[in-house]
C-alpha cells in the first residue's frame, strides 16, 4: 500500500447524524479530500457503534429494545465460529463469504462510499475505516444476566477474534486502490479504565485486548488508531502496538501532556498523534470557534508540550487532525460545520 506521511492532514472519528446516505458521502467526499472515511450513521440501529458489528457473533438476542448475548447452550455455536474463524485466518479470500461480512443492511453505507469512491479519481492519500473496540463491546455488551461480556473468559476470545475478522474483512475492502488504509478501534468505555466498574481489569488485559484485534490488520498492512473520546491511561495505550492514537484534544491536551515522553517515544518509531481538536459537545461551541482560532490553540498548547525536546514541526508531520469526538448525536448542520472546521485547521497548519 506504500507509505504514509500524515503531515497535518485531516480525517473525520466515523459517526454522522445525517438520514440520506447519499448526502452524507457527498460530505465526506467534498471535504476530507485526502483521508476520505465511510460514514457511520447514527440515525440507523443497523449502523449504531455497538450494533454494526454483532452480525455472525454467537448467541445474540433481540428483544423489546435489548441486545445481549444467550450464553447457555453456545456449546456447538462456539465450535462452529472457531472453524469459521481459522477458515478465513487461513485464507482471507474466503472472509467474503463468511459470517464476518457485514451484510446488506449494516454495511449499506460503507458500500455506498466505496462505490461512490469507485468513480472518482484516486487523488486520495489514504482512506478511513473504523470498527467498534475490543473492551467498549466486551464492557457494553452483557449476557442473559446482565453481565458484561467482560468478564465472560469464553465469550471474551469470542469477541476479540470475531471483531478483529470484521476489521480485517474492511481493509481488504478500503485497500481496493492500493492506498494506506487507516482502521480506528473506536474505544470510549476506555475513559472508564481504573474506576470501581473495572476493578478487577489491568493493564495488560487492556493490552491483549488491542494487541489481538490490532496485530492481524497491521500484518494485512493497514495502519491501526484507537480513539478514545475523553480521558484514560494513555500509559498503557502507548504500549500497544498501534500506528496511531487519537484524542479529545480540544478538552484534554493537559491530562494528555502529562505522558509527553512516553509520546516521544511513539513518535520517534514512526507513531502518529491524531488530535481531535475541533469540539464536538456542544453545538453553541461549534458555532463560536474558528479555525483559525483552533490552528492558534493548537500551536500554543504544542510548544509548550514540546519545550526543548521536539519542534512543532516535527510534531506536525507526525500528526493527523480529527474532531474531538464522532458527530452522529449532531444535527446535520453543525456536523457538517465540524467537517469544514477539520478541514480548515489541516489547511492552515500546513500552510495551504
Amino acid at each position: 500500500m506504500g507509505l504514509f506521511e500524515p503531515a497535518g492532514q485531516a480525517t473525520l472519528v466515523g459517526s454522522l447524524p445525517h438520514t440520506d446516505p447519499e448526502h452524507a458521502v457527498s460530505v465526506v467526499l467534498d471535504t476530507m479530500t485526502d483521508i476520505p472515511v465511510w460514514p457511520q450513521l447514527t440515525q440507523y440501529p443497523a449502523e449504531q457503534m455497538m450494533v454494526q458489528y454483532l452480525e455472525g457473533l454467537p448467541g445474540v438476542r433481540r428483544e423489546a429494545g435489548r441486545i445481549w448475548v444467550d450464553t447457555e447452550d453456545l456449546e456447538q455455536d462456539i465450535l462452529d465460529f472457531y472453524e469459521d474463524y481459522l477458515d478465513v485466518e487461513s485464507s482471507p479470500s474466503l472472509l467474503d463469504q463468511s459470517r464476518f461480512a457485514m451484510g446488506e443492511e449494516a454495511g449499506r453505507t460503507l458500500r455506498l462510499f466505496l462505490d461512490r469512491l469507485d468513480t472518482r479519481p484516486a487523488r486520495w492519500n489514504a482512506v478511513k475505516g473504523q470498527i467498534v473496540g475490543p473492551f467498549t463491546l466486551l464492557s457494553g455488551l452483557t449476557d442473559q444476566n446482565r453481565r458484561a461480556l467482560l468478564f465472560d473468559e469464553r465469550m471474551r476470545d469470542v469477541v476479540v477474534k470475531h471483531l478483529a475478522m470484521k476489521a480485517l474483512w474492511q481493509v481488504r475492502r478500503l485497500a481496493r486502490w492500493g492506498k494506506p488504509v487507516i482502521l480506528f478501534l473506536d474505544e470510549p468505555a476506555l475513559a472508564g479504565f481504573g474506576s470501581s466498574a473495572f476493578i478487577t481489569v489491568s493493564a495488560d488485559d487492556i493490552k491483549a485486548l488491542l494487541t489481538e484485534v490490532a496485530e492481524p490488520l497491521r500484518r494485512a498492512g493497514a495502519l491501526v488508531g484507537v480513539h478514545v473520546c475523553a480521558n484514560t491511561d494513555w500509559g498503557v495505550i502507548f504500549q500497544c502496538p498501534l500506528d496511531i492514537i487519537n484524542l479529545d484534544a480540544y478538552q484534554f491536551f493537559d491530562r494528555f501532556a502529562l505522558y509527553r515522553q512516553q509520546c516521544f517515544e511513539f513518535l520517534d518509531r514512526g507513531g502518529i498523534v491524531a488530535w481531535g481538536m475541533v469540539p464536538t459537545a456542544e453545538e453553541a461551541l461549534i458555532d463560536t470557534v474558528t479555525a483559525k482560532d483552533l490552528a492558534e490553540r493548537w500551536i500554543e498548547q504544542v510548544k509548550g508540550f514540546c519545550g526543548s525536546e521536539k519542534s512543532l514541526d516535527f510534531v506536525l508531520q507526525r500528526s493527523l487532525f480529527t474532531p474531538s469526538c464522532g458527530c452522529g448525536t449532531l444535527s446535520e448542520r453543525h456536523a457538517e460545520q465540524v467537517a469544514a472546521l477539520t478541514r480548515d485547521l489541516s489547511k492552515i497548519l500546513r500552510g495551504l
